[in-house]
């Protein structure tokens, strides 16, 4: 459930018209609700109540301080993959004790960074990794809290460019080959073992791989007890998909089963990294109609939103919904449309062959679960400005993230004195 819908024949933003709203920003622009982030937030956690877990919500997914504020504020803590983010994290009220530094290159500056303000642990993703956080945490004279990222080999039977937890990804240590890591770690001066970490990969729509992959951690668990390696925490990663179009992802309780029937013998304290099911269907991208255009054997519907705002239907081949804010007349012929942007591409599209009542130049289009992945990938192409962020409660919005400049876009570049 998310609050973006039509009231009075016009699409809102919870009680926030989203005509009025293109007016005032101008197009394109995102769109997030601080009601849907609320709702996803709370009804994860309450089907993890028993447990009282860590939620550390994924970073990547959406970095706008506005949506990190509202998740903070509500308890969550931070998922990170750098320092910029670990920053993003305290900016917006998370305290380091809540903060997970995951990924697979970590600099020795940002190791210094996140120990100087001892986060809450580093999942190590190789034994390289290992030995530089440790030379730096004894040199500090610190102690650096892990868990080390094990991949179970199990094929989350999601896109190939998310999968994160076989064999061939370039994420976590085999299993097969984690328990000399472990005892290494735990001889360390330098390291704290304390946990387990697994993340197979994102926009999972089925239970059987968390399962799989689960099953497998506990046995590991098990392992590393028998030998000795005492494990407190399990970091189950996230994962979870949501309906961009006619998916049935698992819902949060369906999930909260399986973690307990899996893992919950274990007695750890759990960790979650939950992403994409808190922030993607909590925004929306708000684009304009630039022209129709009527070829040989397609229609195309320009709008002035691009690729390079919305990366993912060019890049993962990706689907969302798309609704108008004011619905054509209903005399408007139905047909088959492309809708696509304005940059130099033929891969600028945000939908093939879709079924809609073709809208008029100047028509508002709406990209729905563009919550996730969205503002966060944007970037210049074709000397693009990044669009506006803005946020809603009730009848309130604010601009919390301005668009670009071109003084701002020039600014960035410096001509050598020599030419």
């Amino acid at each position: 459930m998310d609050h973006f819908d039509y009231k009075n024949g016009v699409y809102h933003a919870e009680d926030v018209a989203l005509d009025t709203l293109a007016a005032e920003v101008g197009t394109p622009f995102y769109c997030y609700s601080s009601a849907t982030l609320t709702r996803h937030f709370n009804v994860f956690r309450e089907h993890f109540a028993a447990e009282n877990p860590k939620i550390c919500y994924a970073v990547k997914a959406n970095g706008n301080l506005a949506v990190l504020r509202t998740l903070a504020k509500l308890g969550a803590g931070a998922d990170v993959v750098s320092e910029g983010e670990i920053r993003l994290a305290m900016a917006a009220g998370i305290k380091p004790s809540d903060i997970v530094f995951s990924g697979i290159g970590k600099s020795a500056q940002e190791m210094k960074f996140a120990l100087g303000h001892d986060i809450f642990q580093f999942n190590v993703e190789s034994e390289p990794e290992l030995e530089l956080l440790n030379f730096i945490a004894v040199k500090m004279g610190k102690k650096a809290r892990i868990a080390i990222r094990v991949n179970p080999d199990v094929d989350p039977e999601t896109h190939a460019k998310i999968s994160t937890g076989q064999k061939e990804s370039k994420f976590g240590i085999a299993m097969s080959l984690a328990l000399p890591v472990y005892d290494r770690a735990a001889k360390m001066a330098g390291i704290d073992v304390q946990s387990v970490s697994v993340h197979i990969g994102s926009q999972l729509t089925k239970l059987a791989p968390f399962a799989e992959a689960f099953a497998r951690v506990r046995g590991f668990v098990e392992t590393l007890r028998a030998a000795g390696i005492p494990i407190s925490t399990l970091d189950l990663g996230g994962g979870l998909g949501i309906p961009y179009g006619k998916e049935q992802p698992p819902l949060p309780e369906a999930y909260s089963d399986i973690v307990r029937r899996e893992v919950g013998a274990l007695g750890c304290k759990l960790v979650f990294e939950p992403g994409r099911v808190l922030v993607g269907n909590a925004g929306i991208l708000v684009t304009r109609v630039l022209y129709v255009k009527r070829s040989e054997n397609r229609i195309f519907v320009i709008v002035d939103a691009a690729m390079n705002d919305l990366i993912r239907p060019t890049l993962y081949s990706a689907h969302h919904e798309i609704v108008s804010v004011v619905p054509p007349a209903g005399d408007a012929p139905t047909e088959l449309v492309e809708v696509v942007g304005p940059v130099c591409e033929t891969g600028d599209v945000f939908a093939e062959q879709r079924l809609m009542k073709v809208p008029n130049a100047g028509d508002l289009l709406v990209l729905r679960s563009a919550g996730a992945y969205g503002a966060v990938m944007s970037g210049t192409y074709n000397a693009r400005l990044l669009i506006p962020e803005v946020m809603v409660s009730g009848e309130k919005h604010a601009l919390v993230r301005p668009r670009q400049t071109y003084e701002e876009l020039l600014g960035r570049d410096k001509i050598p004195s020599w030419i």
